[in-house]
């Protein structure tokens, strides 16, 4: 990290417990803030995401965001059918979502169902609704993203100096 000069006195803070906070209580904080530009059922930007990391000055889990915004896969909550069983963890600092994960749809016909809600190709998650047709138990899923958590905790000033082979106007291909 000296090679790096971050200033690791925020990393040192960071503990678990993470925060929590719902999408519906995020949205509020956002307009208690000023944000006017967010409404409920849309997805958060990036000024949307710094805030709330920054208030709380740590990463922060937001939950069960509505259905319509989030992949057909996920599982609906079974206290409310607008929302998903889903939570993605924020970085503060600016850096974003670097992870995000969910109960996964593990019920066929509620699987076909969401495909067509969502207009895509039934023909194309052939494979995906096969794992479900031959037999599926509850489970769960995320994916993490790799380089934005490298820049949070080396503190670049743009993921594109973690990744490997960075795509760039000159240069789309490894």
């Amino acid at each position: 990290m000296k090679i790096l000069e971050r200033d690791t006195s925020k990393l040192e803070k960071v503990a678990t417990p993470f925060p929590r906070i719902s999408y519906d209580d995020a949205i509020e904080f956002l307009k208690a803030e000023g944000f006017d530009d967010i409404e409920w059922g849309e997805d958060f930007g990036a000024p949307h995401e710094t805030a709330i990391a920054n208030h709380y000055d740590l990463p922060v889990f937001i939950t069960n965001y509505p259905t319509k915004i989030k992949p057909f896969y996920m599982q609906p909550n079974p206290e409310n059918e607008e929302t998903v069983l889903c939570a993605d963890l924020i970085a503060p600092e600016g850096y974003g979502e670097i992870i995000g994960g969910s109960e996964r749809v593990d019920d066929l016909e509620l699987l076909e169902q969401r495909v067509k809600e969502h207009g895509l190709d039934e023909e194309a998650y052939s494979y995906y609704l096969d794992l479900r047709r031959y037999g599926s138990v509850p489970h769960c899923g995320f994916g993490l993203g790799l380089e934005r958590t490298v820049a949070w905790i080396s503190g670049v000033e743009h993921v594109r100096e973690t990744a490997p082979f960075p795509r760039l106007l000159n240069r789309l291909y490894p």
